[in-house]
């Protein structure tokens, strides 16, 4: 058949994007498939009447939410509050773990519908490379500015152990499994047997799920933690960071090809707060720091072992069949290998050398040998950087002897993978609050005779005083005194962090971050610290070998931190030490938590961007390179939100090519448990930071009067958030009693105790519990407060102010961004689930006072969103619309039985079965909310 020219073209072009109820078909699909499962493990488990209870409270709850029959509102209140205990624990379980398959189901229609969208041909998406490199293709950047970006790149996920982290790893494998299962089912080529089994495979872990325990009884260890996050590195981060760097350079070669084949440096390193952040938590200590690093190395070292082992076996090139390089010939002959039948294989004779040099090093730095014992005795290797050169050899060797296919599988994964993982896995940070700095250094002062009562002293005496001791070579620690145990405690840990350094080198220890940094004394006492335990040695910049990183975290300190910074920059020595030291560049961590909880969601998102144009002004103007770090949590509340978004968002120059940001625990599970998932994450992260760095995305002709605009929205903001958060009488009292803040401070969650002090101020809350609890009670208050009264003020002054903001709203990426992150906290916010928590307030007046004033402020936001979008909430993104609109019906039963069980637990009715029921309806409304924390 010869078909026309129309009709070739007609049948070249792709087809119609299908609706979205036939792209939401397949996820309904799959949730009621794992809702039948979970319906008959219930009946199973449970028996008929508690199936029977589960359902009732199923179509109530939906049938509220479809059509707003408040008649099934109240019959829902009335079937929950009618519950024994052991029949509401029951139910908070069937809906959490329904939440917990929905999750498993929607990350699967993701991978699906990345999957079709490449398959018909689609233009690349937002986050991908492939859109990256067409942006700077439209922009003019060359191939070669491209390259130099590359060599310049930096860019590190920094995981972080979370105190809401409410998943068990024994959990997390059963979800594991769930997803895997589920994506076989996708197959088109399942027979009824296969089918079949699929089914008894699914039924057999849900049974399971319901069978295990999903609290931990006990609370978990730093160890923990450190293991728990270890584990995403054997499930995703091994594999798929090689991946990404091969897709990478396949890509640039297809669309901006060199000479040469590209090479990508290592442009993607992994960081970890797991184990070094001591910030509030005196359970990590020298020894916890010591295991990190040593776990760590192991699981590294280990990976590497395997993929040798099994790289040797896929080399069986022989000598008779192609020709080697000398290089390769020499490093065969090197190898301890006297096996005859492997003469005429000299790769697999190489990579038993190589072998060999890699358990001799994890025998090295962590005194164990591998489990399959090298074939004989070779020495370790000093530093990744030998091992990549030998895997260089082979690999050249291959390509000038015809063997070009065999370099692109494992021998190209390996190699990218020690370039990013080297020999310590991930960069440990440590973190330490800059007041423990001052009383640490104040005793060291008092017991060395210093003249100076620092304790008492003004900050120009403290820098005066600090910069002397940094240039005297005379130790302040003393063998005889006395120290307290805080003190002790941090000098034990910056001795083992010398130790690690000397043994694992400064990449697996290269940053110290200054927690709530707010004057030049606060850098230098962390400076004069790394002194006394010999990181850092006066006159000779290049020793210091682990980067201060000032985290600013207030409100105030925001603000004045380009200030702060230009005084460090000021310090005799400071712009050597960095220029040589640092590579000429300068790290600075900015707060989104307590900047929020300190202002409020629009002043801190204002003052963060501003904070950013005020360290690139100041690091230009000296000749530094900044590179910021972002401490952005999983919740809108905590900087949340579309990652390749914030990245974009960023003000001109604040990017530049290397940028940290951290991974909380809340999320890691959801980002990175799926290879799939994983992969395109770690692709935005690459994609986002190169389109800061090379492409124009800020309207400069607009700037001026958009950012003029978002300073007096901010203003107004501030005031109101002030106003309810830290002004009004007995608010307190209200946030303590209309959320489960008190429950959730006695979960055995993560190891980190609630609040930094033991006292009920909101401003001693760590930032983390702030968030999670509003979350809980369905306000999510964090992440919107405020904004409805600075529109409301702002348009009341301004009465053509309205076009004005839907023009910044359609052409800046930041106000873009914070406007999306508002709709998708309002979507997932229920006044009318809130006013259940605030009978939970004692104080009828404070109660109605309080609740009125949030209740005002939500109408005036969410209508203020509604204008400047022009549409419905999340009108845009009908995608994550759908998403809350199913899920929410199976959210609003554990919240009613949350607000039940507080309401007994507070009368004096105790014990572990109801406390029991708390802490598992707290775990069903996080999953089910999903960025909660």
């Amino acid at each position: 058949m010869v078909l026309s020219v129309d009709a070739r073209a007609a049948e070249s072009e792709p087809p119609d994007p299908p609706s979205e109820a036939a792209i939401a078909h397949p996820l309904r699909e799959d949730i009621r498939l794992l809702g039948r499962v979970l319906g008959d493990t219930v009946r199973r488990q449970e028996g008929s009447t508690m199936f029977d209870v589960v359902e009732r409270i199923r179509r109530t709850a939906i049938r509220f939410r479809r059509s707003g029959d408040h008649d099934a509102r109240e019959e829902l209140a009335r079937l929950v509050d009618g519950l024994d205990i052991e029949s509401a624990i029951s139910v908070v379980r069937a809906f959490t773990y329904f939440s917990h398959l929905s999750n498993i189901a929607e990350d699967r229609h993701h991978n699906r519908r990345h999957r079709q969208r490449l398959l018909r041909g689609e233009p690349p998406g937002e986050g991908s490379l492939a859109l990256a490199v067409a942006r700077m293709k439209e922009q003019g950047v060359t191939c070669d500015e491209l390259a130099a970006a590359l060599r310049t790149v930096a860019i590190s996920p920094v995981l972080t152990a979370h105190p809401t982290e409410v998943q068990r790893k024994s959990i997390l494998d059963r979800h594991m499994a769930i997803a895997r299962l589920l994506a076989d089912r996708g197959r088109a080529d399942l027979t009824d047997d296969e089918l079949s089994r699929n089914d008894e495979a699914l039924r057999r872990e849900v049974t399971t799920l319901w069978q295990t325990r999903m609290m931990r009884q006990v609370k978990v260890t730093v160890r923990d933690e450190i293991d728990n996050t270890l584990a995403f590195y054997k499930s995703t981060f091994l594999s798929e960071l090689p991946h990404l760097y091969a897709a990478a350079e396949d890509l640039l070669d297809r669309e901006m090809p060199l000479a040469e084949p590209w090479r990508l440096p290592p442009v993607l390193r992994m960081g970890s707060w797991v184990g070094g952040d001591r910030d509030g938590n005196p359970f990590v200590d020298r020894d916890v720091l010591v295991y990190a690093v040593g776990a760590q190395a192991r699981l590294i070292l280990n990976h590497y072992l395997e993929q040798v082992h099994a790289l040797g076996a896929e080399l069986s090139v022989s000598l008779g069949m192609a020709h080697v390089s000398d290089e390769l010939r020499a490093l065969a002959e090197a190898a301890p290998d006297a096996t005859s039948r492997r003469a005429d294989e000299p790769y697999r004779r190489a990579l038993v050398g190589i072998y060999a040099r890699l358990a001799a090093t994890l025998e090295r730095l962590c005194n164990v040998h591998p489990a399959r014992p090298p074939a004989g005795v070779a020495p370790p290797y000093g530093h990744a950087r030998e091992l990549v050169v030998d895997l260089e050899v082979i690999r050249a060797s291959l390509v000038a002897h015809r063997g070009e296919d065999l370099v692109s599988g494992r021998l190209r994964a390996l190699s990218h993978a020690v370039q990013a993982f080297e020999f310590n896995l991930a960069a440990v940070d440590l973190r330490q609050n800059s007041v423990v700095h001052e009383r640490v250094v104040a005793e060291l002062s008092h017991f060395a005779g210093a003249p100076i009562d620092y304790a008492d002293a003004s900050e120009e005496e403290r820098v005066a005083w600090l910069i002397a001791e940094l240039g005297s070579m005379r130790p302040l620690v003393s063998p005889f005194a006395e120290y307290s145990d805080e003190t002790k405690s941090e000098l034990a840990i910056l001795s083992a962090a010398r130790s690690l350094q000397s043994a694992f080198g400064p990449e697996a220890l290269p940053h110290y971050v200054i927690s709530m940094t707010r004057s030049v004394s606060d850098l230098l006492e962390a400076c004069l610290l790394l002194r006394e335990a010999g990181l850092f040695e006066p006159h000779h910049p290049r020793a210091l070998t682990m980067r201060v990183i000032p985290l600013f975290e207030t409100i105030s300190d925001l603000r004045s931190c380009g200030e702060t910074t230009e005084q460090f920059f000021r310090v005799p020595g400071v712009l050597d030490m960095i220029a040589t030291a640092w590579g000429g560049v300068f790290e600075v961590m900015l707060g989104y938590s307590d900047s929020n909880k300190d202002g409020g969601f629009l002043t801190s998102t204002w003052e963060l961007y501003k904070a950013e144009v005020q360290l690139a002004d100041v690091c230009k103007r000296y000749g530094v390179v900044l590179s910021l770090f972002h401490g952005r949590g999983g919740s809108v509340g905590r900087g949340g939100g579309s990652t390749y978004r914030a990245i974009v968002a960023q003000p001109s120059g604040a990017v530049s090519g290397s940028i940290r940001i951290t991974e909380q625990g809340e999320v890691i599970a959801s980002k990175y448990s799926d290879k799939e998932i994983a992969f395109r994450n770690l692709e935005t992260l690459l994609a986002a930071t190169l389109e800061a760095t090379l492409v124009e995305s800020e309207t400069r002709s607009d700037a001026d009067v958009f950012r003029a605009v978002m300073e007096r929205l901010s203003e107004r903001a501030y005031r109101a958030y002030r106003a309810l958060v830290y002004e009004t009488p007995g608010f307190t009292d209200y946030f303590r009693q209309a959320t489960p803040i008190s429950e959730i401070s006695e979960l055995k969650l993560g190891s980190r105790p609630a609040s930094r002090k033991p006292s009920g101020r909101i401003e001693d809350l760590r930032a983390i519990p702030w968030v999670f609890s509003w979350a809980q009670s369905r306000v999510l208050l964090p992440g919107w407060y405020g904004f409805g009264s600075a529109v409301k003020e702002w348009l009341d002054e301004e009465p053509s102010g309205r076009a004005t903001l839907r023009r910044m709203y359609g052409r800046w990426p930041f106000f873009q961004t914070l406007v999306a992150n508002l709709e998708m906290v309002l979507a997932k916010s229920d006044l009318s689930l809130a006013e259940k928590y605030a009978e939970l307030v004692h104080d009828a007046g404070l109660r109605t006072k309080v609740f009125g004033r949030i209740s005002d402020e939500h109408a005036l936001t969410e209508a203020a969103v509604i204008d400047i979008v022009g549409g419905g909430l999340l009108a845009s993104n009908p995608a994550l619309r759908q998403s809350i609109r199913s899920r929410v019906p199976y959210i609003d039963p554990l919240n009613h039985l949350q607000v039940e069980l507080l309401k007994r637990y507070r009368a004096g009715k105790k014990g572990e079965r109801i406390e029991r029921g708390i802490h598992l309806s707290i775990n069903g409304i996080a999953a089910g909310l999903r960025n909660s924390g």
